[in-house]
């Protein structure tokens, strides 16, 4: 076992309800997601003001409302924190750990003290936010932070131990903190389990894009102080964020042309070095991709093997179970060059190099032999539209139908009234087929100002409540009400309750 890797005691104990709980849950926040330092202020894309306002006033509604069973869980389902959608310069802040090429130019990384560092700056950034959520644990509730692809740093125990001052000091400026107040406020790596009732996790490990080698220790196997970057991080730190007006939702619907349209934009200056950040991008990724098969990735698979083996004796669950669990998850797009150059339209961008250089060999026969070559030019053409259909098909960025197709294989593990996610901030409720299990998806609290009126997305401001029933666990998907200030029941665009 690397010696910088220690074992931690929340992944050996986590939390579970206690009786006479009820939950409350929410994910996706992605507090600090606009905190960039590395375009100027007035190209920077800003997190909408009235979403953080609607989330305290969330949470001092539930502070209040007296509990269906007992006191208030807030369950977090993953990115509280968008540690990796921030780029916080390293000048100036007090670090144990000397900053890496990568981190000098594109900011603080993903060692313990870099983000401690990041986290001082989104508590700073959102005030009211952390302030609320203190003075809701401080009146006697309890909160849970499930850790996402965008918050694994709080991997980290300086990292834990630093949120719960911050929510400490809170607490103590309103009056409300007691000895139990950190006892109240838990981490759980993986995932937040209540037997017969409830599977919640982020969902991000069902992604390729997101996912990370090994969820109990994600630690990078040349340099353990440091957690391993994943595709989206990458993409993030060295082309959404430094490039403006790029924002980092919408890829999924983008093609080719799109990039290049956007690069036009930039005008020629833009467009050069949008490109020299792409091709910086994709050598990083393919550096990424030689950590997986170093050596010293043995020691961590060792390593989260060790962790897994200490969960399943605390929480009773069982190793096989537990393993069978993470068989479900996907391997992180970065073991493959084919995923990789897939994903960032490489293999596309040959595909048409070829087919253009074909064609022109193809013209060139035709003119010297005459019309009847015509079918040569005609297959190639053909051959390129099925061939860029099915590069299409192959690159899935969107994780919806991977989140829901893995929530019955969890129903038949966990056998619970509803399996919940997050990660792709849509709302969703399903029956899970051949199965009393209802996948549910609570939806996301991240939304940006709009620059121009078209702009007229919005975040769903969703959460779930899960109480008990005269016949079994109960749980409502509701929306917050901005105008009544109040929650209410989520109806969704096609006037249900999914997405």
């Amino acid at each position: 076992m690397p010696p910088s890797i220690r074992p931690l005691p929340e992944h050996v104990a986590p939390t579970t309800a206690a009786p006479g709980e009820s939950l409350l849950v929410l994910s996706d926040v992605h507090l600090g997601s606009d905190l960039n330092d590395l375009t100027p202020p007035e190209d920077r894309i800003r997190r909408a003001r009235a979403v953080d306002e609607d989330l305290v006033r969330l949470l001092r509604h539930y502070r209040e409302a007296p509990a269906p069973d007992g006191r208030w869980r807030l369950v977090v389902a993953g990115d509280l924190i968008d540690f990796i959608g921030m780029t916080v310069r390293v000048e100036g802040e007090a670090l144990s750990t000397p900053p890496n090429e990568d981190e000098q130019q594109y900011g603080l990384g993903n060692a313990e003290d870099h983000a401690r560092a990041k986290l001082r700056h989104v508590a700073a950034r959102h005030v009211d936010v952390f302030a609320a959520m203190a003075e809701f644990v401080g009146h006697g509730h309890a909160l849970t932070l499930v850790h996402g692809n965008h918050d694994l740093e709080l991997h980290w125990d300086g990292v834990k131990d630093e949120l719960r001052e911050i929510l400490r000091g809170h607490a103590e400026a309103a009056g409300l903190h007691d000895a139990a107040f950190d006892a109240r406020v838990a981490f759980q790596p993986w995932f937040f389990y209540v037997d017969g009732v409830a599977y919640i996790e982020h969902g991000h490990q069902y992604d390729a894009y997101c996912a990370t080698d090994h969820v109990m220790a994600p630690n990078s196997p040349l340099d353990p102080r440091r957690i391993m970057r994943g595709f989206s991080e990458v993409l993030l730190r060295r082309v959404v964020r430094p490039t403006r007006g790029m924002r980092e939702h919408g890829h999924e619907a983008f093609g080719l042309f799109d990039y290049v349209a956007m690069g036009m934009r930039l005008g020629f200056g833009g467009m050069w070095r949008l490109l020299v950040r792409f091709v910086g991008a994709v050598l990083e990724l393919l550096r990424l991709r030689r950590e997986h098969f170093v050596e010293a990735a043995a020691a961590l698979r060792e390593e989260h093997e060790r962790r897994v083996a200490l969960l399943a004796e605390a929480t009773r669950i069982g190793a096989d179970r537990l393993r069978a669990l993470a068989a479900l998850q996907t391997p992180p797009i970065t073991r493959s060059i084919r995923g990789i150059l897939g994903s960032v339209l490489i293999d596309r961008m040959a595909l048409g190099l070829l087919c253009t250089l074909a064609l022109v060999v193809a013209g060139a026969v035709a003119a010297r032999h005459g019309n009847h070559t015509w079918m040569l030019p005609a297959s190639i053409v053909v051959g390129w539209v099925l061939a860029h259909r099915q590069l299409t098909r192959a690159r899935q960025i969107d994780p919806t139908d991977a989140l829901a197709e893995r929530a019955a294989h969890l129903a038949k593990l966990f056998p619970v009234a509803f399996v919940v996610m997050g990660h792709t901030h849509i709302p969703a409720q399903a029956k899970v087929a051949g199965s009393s299990t209802t996948y549910i998806n609570v939806g996301a609290w991240a939304e940006e100002e709009p620059d121009d009126p078209s702009h007229v997305w919005r975040a769903p401001r969703t959460h779930l409540v899960i109480r008990r029933g005269e016949d079994g666990p109960v749980a409502d998907l509701l929306a917050w009400d901005t105008e009544a200030a109040e929650p209410r029941r989520f109806v969704g665009p096609d006037g249900t309750g999914r997405g």
